[in-house]
């Protein structure tokens, strides 16, 4: 009896140690889950260095992404969906990777010898031509650093050079910056605490002035800007959480604003008193959902963007540190950061699904590219 159940169980050990050792590819030929999440592909930098890439229909691990200048973190997709833009963890290199052959393009560094150059922004152009980034050198001296002031740099991608300098708005110096490129990618975006400046991307000149600081309606205060989630939004619009005060209660009030950038005009709303509480907007752009993370009270928020207002609120076991991504076809919400799991949610009920083990902590955004992985990249 002793016997037959040692070898059943060596049985047992070589099958599962047989199925370990086969590709990914033959692994994940798992049961598609319920409610479908949609047909794309997951992409999510993992520590120590590369990109883990997830079958979404399955939520099944299918292969990787190798990031060869150090930890993948700050990581911006193109506007085509084709390349990521990664700067590594120290914040000195970035790496440009290819998603469909998931191989490496190209790499840089500002930094020389004593002088070190930390990237705090990076948005890449739609054209691939440059990249604009916010930077901050310091200099290791014998007996001190030296921290120089940070610069807005357009950095050439074919010549390997900083092409040009963007003096500051207002002559504020900052660490960060949020940009956007039009869809052709002639104009660039610059949104500062006042207004919006408008650069022309060929002679880097400020063609244009958009003062978003005047108050959306009479006896508002002026926006203060959210989280953005332009994901899913269309070429030339972003919709996001804004801030403004009740001009009667004097009191801070969320709403949901969508800027239409070439006509320059605001669709606003309120939503009630202002809490903070996260925005990612679904693909159709008719319902967009958020997270409130106090500790101990974990909350979905569910937003209908058609009628304008919060449609639930639900509460459920969190996390702390949580960021939140739809799936592709918008039926499955994505809880994610700290950790080494993505979480998955029934988009209408609210109910967990199931959880997707990564291997190792997260490192970077989570991102959700419609269409399956190409097959010619589905290697090991």
């Amino acid at each position: 009896m002793r016997t037959f159940r040692f070898w059943s169980q060596a049985l047992l050990a070589s099958a599962a140690i047989a199925v370990l050792g086969l590709p990914l590819a033959a692994q994940s030929k798992a049961k598609p889950i319920t409610p479908s999440p949609g047909n794309g592909t997951l992409y999510v930098g993992v520590f120590p260095d590369h990109f883990q890439v997830i079958d979404e229909a399955t939520a099944t691990i299918v292969g990787k992404v190798p990031f060869t200048v150090g930890m993948p973190r700050r990581t911006s997709l193109s506007r085509d969906r084709t390349r990521f833009y990664t700067v590594e963890a120290q914040q000195e290199k970035v790496e440009i990777i290819d998603i469909a052959t998931r191989k490496s393009l190209d790499h840089f560094t500002l930094s020389e010898g004593t002088r070190k150059v930390r990237i705090k922004t990076l948005e890449p152009d739609p054209l691939h031509r440059f990249v604009m980034m916010v930077i901050r050198p310091v200099v290791k001296h014998v007996d001190r650093w030296e921290i120089e002031p940070s610069s807005l740099i357009q950095y050439d991608l074919a010549t390997h050079k900083v092409a040009s300098t963007l003096p500051w708005p207002n002559g504020e110096e900052r660490e960060n910056a949020n940009m956007q490129f039009s869809p052709d990618g002639k104009l660039l975006y610059l949104f500062s605490e006042q207004d919006v400046l408008i650069y022309d991307t060929t002679t880097l000149k400020q063609v244009d002035r958009w003062e978003l600081s005047k108050p959306v309606e009479e006896g508002f205060g002026a926006f203060e800007f959210g989280q953005i989630d332009a994901a899913n939004d269309e070429p030339g619009f972003y919709t996001a959480m804004f801030q403004v005060q009740d001009p009667v209660q004097k009191r801070r009030m969320m709403g949901i604003g969508r800027v239409n950038l070439s006509a320059r005009k605001v669709d606003f709303y309120t939503l009630g008193p202002a809490q903070q509480v996260g925005f990612t907007m679904a693909p159709g752009r008719k319902v967009a959902y958020g997270l409130m993370s106090d500790i101990g009270n974990y909350e979905f928020w569910k937003f209908d963007l058609d009628m304008k207002r919060v449609s639930a609120r639900v509460p459920f076991n969190g996390r702390p540190r949580m960021s939140l991504k739809t799936s592709s076809n918008g039926k499955v919400l994505y809880i994610y950061n700290a950790g080494n799991t993505i979480d998955l949610y029934d988009a209408e009920t609210f109910k967990y699904m199931r959880t997707i083990d990564l291997g190792g902590d997260v490192t970077s955004d989570l991102f959700v590219v419609p269409g399956a992985a190409p097959k010619a990249a589905r290697t090991n």
